[in-house]
């Protein structure tokens, strides 16, 4: 049985993809069962999206993946709190559980909504799983780019 922080490991790998990339450095996985089912990290230059969130990206692989909308069974994994957009996404997908790493101070739904809950009821939430890794790709990331 794995824990979380190992599947934050593999959130992390999907956001150094990001990074290298040139976009912001987060990234998503969904497991269900123990087993990654869908991965993803932010293409929003890419695609020229602003929707292309990592958990947005990673939501739609797992729905393709078990030919469903709703992951009651599934958590995922980001490496940044989620934004309001993507909260809704989740909400929608009623997923069971989602685990981040780093807090968003700016963006995050914590700073938007006051702490007022924007998931599913049945949704659990878990933070600050390897909070340090995600936060120093964040700051390596925005560093650069002021250069």
């Amino acid at each position: 049985m794995y824990d979380d922080e190992y599947f934050m490991q593999h959130a992390l790998r999907e956001a150094s993809y990001a990074f290298e990339a040139e976009e912001v450095p987060i990234g998503a996985i969904v497991v269900i069962d123990n087993k990654i089912i869908a991965r993803g990290h932010n293409q929003v230059e890419r695609l020229n999206d602003p929707t292309a969130h990592a958990e947005i990206i990673a939501l739609t692989s797992a729905f393709n993946y078990i030919g469903a909308k709703y992951l009651p069974d599934a958590c995922l994994y980001v490496t940044v709190e989620p934004c309001l957009m993507c909260c809704g996404a989740m909400y929608w997908s009623k997923i069971g559980r989602i685990v981040y790493g780093a807090a968003d101070e700016k963006n995050g739904y914590k700073h938007i909504t006051g702490e007022k809950w924007p998931f599913h009821p049945k949704t659990q939430l878990t933070g600050g799983v390897l909070e340090e890794e995600a936060v120093s790709l964040m700051r390596a990331f925005f560093k650069a780019r002021r250069r």
